[in-house]
């Protein structure tokens, strides 16, 4: 793996959707399962690069030829995380997290959290389903042309208030504040083409979805 290689991980939700994970691993992709994850690749018909897990959640027969790193399962870190470090380790900068939401909130929330981890470190990543998209978002101005239509959501993330200035978008804002508490943020939309949303300070998930 290179750092233009982008790395599919594919998470142990129940809610995991074997046609779009299908429809979006691609040719030349590093393929990743966590634990549970294995299952869902199966039901995809997808090849698997590396398998991370403590297996409490798997007891399956393991796919030929991955990779498998077996942890323990008295630990500090998800299987998730496991794979994402592991990645990183091996120089993947671009990540794209799969059946990472749903089930258990505890568990959606911990992937999300995985967003800022990869953040931190410099590297790109989302959480894709069939009917949403999310990023983290640090400092910096950040393109979503072509979503005329959608709905966007943005909330604060790991600190206090966010300043944000929003293009093409049915409520603009300028420079200005989100409190994490408020959520101010929910149910926007794209109104243009070419849209950006420029994170002056602060931290925040970005949530974008087809419809209302």
């Amino acid at each position: 793996m290179n750092e233009t290689s982008r790395c599919v991980v594919i998470a142990g939700s129940p809610e995991a959707d074997a046609a779009f994970i299908k429809s979006v691993v691609r040719d030349g992709d590093f393929v990743i399962c966590a634990d549970r994850g294995v299952a869902a690749a199966q039901a995809a018909g997808v090849a698997v690069d590396l398998i991370v897990g403590d297996f409490d959640s798997f007891t399956g027969a393991l796919p030929e030829g991955a990779e498998v790193i077996r942890l323990t399962p008295k630990k500090d870190d998800t299987d998730t995380l496991h794979a994402i470090q592991t990645a990183l380790s091996r120089s993947c900068r671009r990540f794209v997290l799969l059946a990472a939401t749903g089930g258990r909130l505890d568990h959606s929330f911990a992937n999300l959290c995985m967003l800022e981890y990869i953040a931190q470190r410099g590297a790109e990543g989302i959480i894709l389903s069939k009917n949403e998209e999310i990023r983290c978002l640090t400092e910096g101005s950040y393109d979503f042309s072509g979503r005329l239509g959608q709905t966007f959501s943005v909330f604060p993330f790991g600190c206090q208030t966010a300043v944000l200035t929003y293009t093409g978008a049915e409520y603009p804002l300028e420079r200005g504040s989100l409190t994490h508490a408020e959520a101010m943020g929910i149910s926007n939309v794209f109104t243009a083409e070419r849209a950006s949303v420029t994170v002056h300070s602060g931290t925040v998930l970005v949530f974008c979805t087809a419809g209302q």
